[in-house]
């Protein structure tokens, strides 16, 4: 055959590069947005945690009142980043930061996280976030029942007792959520949020990032 019938075979694909590096930027700026809310919302727990230690041991029925502030680092970093493990994961650093109470940081960055667990991080509703406040608002007082003589207070003064602490859990969830919501208008942490999971079938959010 001449050489004008000879076919062109065309060259190879090249394959497309990895995006190893664009993961590794996500991960460090996952990492810094964490320590960066971590180390914030530990110096905040260092004053809150101190106030509520003397407010235990001379009006103790008051020091729930602000039991709220412990949700307030993890719930900005869950609302702000909706990503598994942000919350526990800040709360470690908190803890970490105001370190003589690093177990109860931890302990309530866990109960903030709670509800996006139990439904495997497939959804990131606002109501979410309340719901993990009134959980722990209500068995708190239950589980520190011997610490507080709670079941030695008069009926009022009980119910009382467990509204104080809800109330204190949903404001400070509510205000957790009001400066995550006001930092992502800002452009923090941009690179490090959750992207595209409600597109691909993997997840659905009423924060800010489940809305791309």
């Amino acid at each position: 055959m001449s050489g004008q019938d000879e076919t062109v075979t065309p060259p190879a694909a090249v394959p497309a590069p990895r995006r190893r590096g664009n993961r590794a930027q996500v991960t460090t700026a996952y990492l810094l947005t964490c320590a960066a809310i971590g180390v914030a919302g530990g110096v905040m727990l260092w004053g809150a945690g101190w106030v509520s230690t003397v407010l235990f041991a001379t009006v103790p029925f008051v020091s729930v009142a602000i039991a709220g502030l412990w949700l307030l680092p993890a719930t900005v970093a869950l609302r702000l980043l909706e990503r598994p493990l942000a919350g526990i994961l800040v709360g470690a650093i908190s803890g970490l930061v105001v370190f003589p109470f690093l177990g109860a940081a931890v302990w309530w960055a866990f109960f903030a996280e709670l509800a996006f667990l139990v439904g495997l991080y497939r959804f990131w509703n606002t109501w979410q976030y309340y719901a993990g406040a009134v959980f722990v608002g209500a068995i708190y007082p239950v589980l520190a029942a011997e610490s507080f003589n709670l079941w030695s207070m008069q009926p009022w003064a009980l119910v009382t007792f467990f509204v104080l602490t809800i109330a204190s859990c949903v404001g400070g969830v509510a205000l957790g959520i009001l400066v995550a919501d006001r930092l992502r208008k800002a452009g923090v942490a941009k690179l490090a949020r959750r992207r595209g999971l409600a597109s691909r079938g993997l997840g659905r959010g009423a924060g800010p990032a489940g809305q791309h």
